[in-house]
């Protein structure tokens, strides 16, 4: 199949994608160690995604060393949530990226179409890597590369590799693993599973209305 159509296929996926994604729960597990000083800790929490995009986490526990929470964790998901309530679109489109056919691949049993991207800027949020795609569906089961910008001073370079799992036509989010060079605690790693993935429609539309009028950001109890 042509470069061109693939591309054109997975953006029409992604937007049906997004649709099915947003307002739903995800109860997650995030990992996380600072090798160097032998410490780590755990959290627990649910990601809601609003009809909107906006983003919260509640946290419903954690274990391991508080400096972990507080430095790397909470840190981490503020990224996430300003990144998702900006005014810049980050998505993996050709607006933001430029796209290279590399071949296929096996991927779990399906082949997949395997996309060099280039960010067409330098900026926050984009990476330069790698895109697979399922050949059946065009949604993505892989994203995997390096951040061409980093979004704080603390942070040097951040490399990751996200997975998703193929669920009623849709991918949802698997796993994230992250390597993150800081310039204070040398290398930190951070992992995410994504447990389950839920939507409740009857509380959709209360979400959204809360949405517009406040402000979205992490909750930790």
């Amino acid at each position: 199949m042509p470069e061109q159509e693939i591309i054109n296929r997975y953006v029409l996926a992604t937007e049906a994608q997004q649709s099915a994604l947003r307002g739903g729960t995800e109860e997650v597990d995030i990992d996380a160690a600072v090798p160097k000083f032998k410490k780590q800790g755990k959290l627990h929490a649910l990601k809601n995604i609003s009809k909107l995009g906006k983003i919260t986490y509640h946290a419903l526990g954690f274990s391991g060393d508080n400096i972990v929470k507080t430095e790397v964790i909470a840190n981490y998901l503020k990224a996430e949530v300003d990144s998702a309530q900006g005014k810049s679109n980050l998505s993996i489109t050709p607006a933001n990226y430029k796209f290279k056919y590399k071949g296929t691949q096996d991927w779990n049993g399906r082949q997949v179409y395997v996309l060099h991207l280039s960010p067409r800027e330098k900026k926050v949020g984009l990476f330069k890597g790698e895109l697979w795609l399922d050949a059946e569906t065009y949604m993505p089961v892989r994203e995997q590369g390096s951040f061409v910008k980093s979004p704080s001073f603390m942070l040097k370079k951040m490399q990751f590799v996200r997975d998703y799992e193929l669920q009623n036509g849709v991918s949802v989010p698997q796993r994230t693993q992250s390597r993150v060079e800081t310039r204070f605690f040398g290398q930190v790693e951070l992992n995410i599973n994504y447990l389950t993935f839920s939507k409740d429609t009857a509380q959709t539309g209360a979400d959204d209305a809360e949405a517009v009028a406040e402000t979205t950001g992490t909750e930790q109890q």
